[in-house]
């Protein structure tokens, strides 16, 4: 079990940040450690695999390859699958599920192609034992991947059980939530690093239930993402106790108090006390201050500038960022005792309004700061009337998004021309 072939699968744009972690958690360098599409790839042992999962921020989950060969058929499909010594690595008395993923796959059905992988599994227990494992496509004990290509086909098993962006913490959640794993890969673009020799303070004027504040508190206090989950390695044969349990007491040894502050704000009360009581969860409690507060009134939450980084409600969600997500019969409405405005509501289709106020909002009194903001409107500076300094390509599941750096300068955004002239102005035409 020390020279096993392990695959790290994250999302698309994040695997060289996902390449740098895993070198500074087992220090693998060249060949042991390959950056691939959609993931990377290295040698690295057993412990090395417990490690990642307790450790690792970016990662979707942690594979064991067991096997990588051509294929052409199902049949070949059962071939490879028969080959493996799955007895090493569970018993027939434990249930699995297959689980299949393809990129230009020439057989017409990947469920056949799960079935195949299936019977061979059941048929090697069976010869060597005479007993065959049950399946359980809901609550398995162990999970077998099968990934196709044109040509090619790999096996893994599956380390994590859970994806690993199921922190453990998080009950408490609002529409759409950011997932665990992309708020990481944000604040590792960023370059945020709270244990440097002049750590900047970082602040979400949209933090919703915390996801972002949460994963850069925990960075901050050294605590483990894998600290409170359970992991499918435990039910695995090569699972041993001890070794599992010195990993997990090495690292609550490290954790300590933030270095910096960490801050958030939210329109909605109701979301800021989803926030508190996730991070409260999360052992971070202590390490954020959160305020409710429109994104458009908040000033900045401490003397010096630091790292604004948020994923702003867009479209339908852009009543939830401040008041100028709501038109004025809206907000008329509301000072006149009016029912408020729900997050789903929205002023203008791309939020357009919102944005060039929030700009002006920066602009005005948060100069000094880096502002990172992640969203799927790649023209968005266009419509905040700045500048981007990097853009930095991220996928939010199917959704191609960008996290744009603006550097917060003194001034204001220009305002919009009016090409219908005022009542009384003075008339040149002609």
């Amino acid at each position: 079990m020390n020279q096993l072939q392990i695959f790290l699968p994250c999302a698309a744009g994040v695997e060289g940040f996902l390449a740098d972690e895993v070198h500074q958690l087992t220090g693998l360098t060249g060949n042991d450690l390959l950056m691939g599409r959609g993931g990377v790839l290295l040698r690295a042992s057993w412990r090395d695999a417990l490690l990642l999962n307790l450790h690792c921020r970016l990662a979707q989950r942690v594979l064991v390859q067991l096997a990588h060969r051509p294929y052409r058929s199902e049949n070949d499909l059962y071939e490879i699958a028969s080959s493996v010594a799955w007895e090493i690595w569970f018993t027939p008395r434990q249930s699995f599920k297959i689980e299949v993923t393809a990129q230009h796959s020439p057989l017409t059905s990947l469920n056949f192609a799960a079935l195949r992988i299936k019977d061979a599994v059941a048929d090697r227990f069976r010869a060597k034992s005479g007993v065959r494992p049950d399946v359980n496509t809901q609550w398995p004990d162990v999970r077998i991947h099968l990934h196709l290509t044109t040509d090619q086909a790999t096996v893994y098993i599956d380390t994590s059980g859970e994806p690993l962006f199921k922190r453990g913490w998080r009950e408490d959640k609002g529409d759409a939530p950011l997932k665990e794993t992309l708020a990481a890969a944000m604040i590792a673009a960023t370059g945020w690093e709270p244990h440097g020799d002049a750590p900047l303070p970082l602040y979400d004027p949209c933090c919703g239930s915390g996801t972002v504040l949460i994963e850069a508190a925990q960075i901050a206090c050294c605590i483990a993402p894998g600290m409170r989950r359970r992991f499918a390695f435990e039910k695995l044969l090569p699972f041993q106790a001890h070794v599992w349990n010195a990993l997990k007491t090495e690292a609550a040894d490290a954790e300590k108090a933030s270095p910096v502050p960490i801050f958030g704000s939210d329109v909605s009360h109701r979301m800021v006390d989803f926030a508190q009581r996730n991070a409260e969860r999360a052992g971070v409690a202590a390490a954020i201050q959160l305020r409710g507060g429109d994104a458009l009134q908040r000033m900045p939450p401490c003397e010096h500038p630091g790292v604004m980084l948020l994923n702003p409600p867009y479209g339908e969600r852009i009543a939830a960022a401040g008041s100028a997500g709501r038109n004025a019969h809206d907000r008329a409405a509301e000072r006149a005792g009016g029912a408020a405005v729900g997050r789903e509501v929205a002023h203008t289709e791309d939020g357009g309004e919102f944005f060039l106020q929030l700009a002006a909002h920066w602009k005005k009194n948060y100069t000094g700061w880096q502002a990172w903001m992640l969203t799927p409107d790649l023209k968005l500076p266009g419509k905040m009337r700045l500048k981007e300094s990097r853009r930095v390509p991220m996928w939010n599941g199917p959704i191609e998004c960008r996290l744009f750096r603006f550097d917060l300068v003194q001034g204001s955004t220009k305002p919009r021309r009016d090409p219908v002239a005022a009542p009384g102005a003075p008339n040149h035409a002609g």
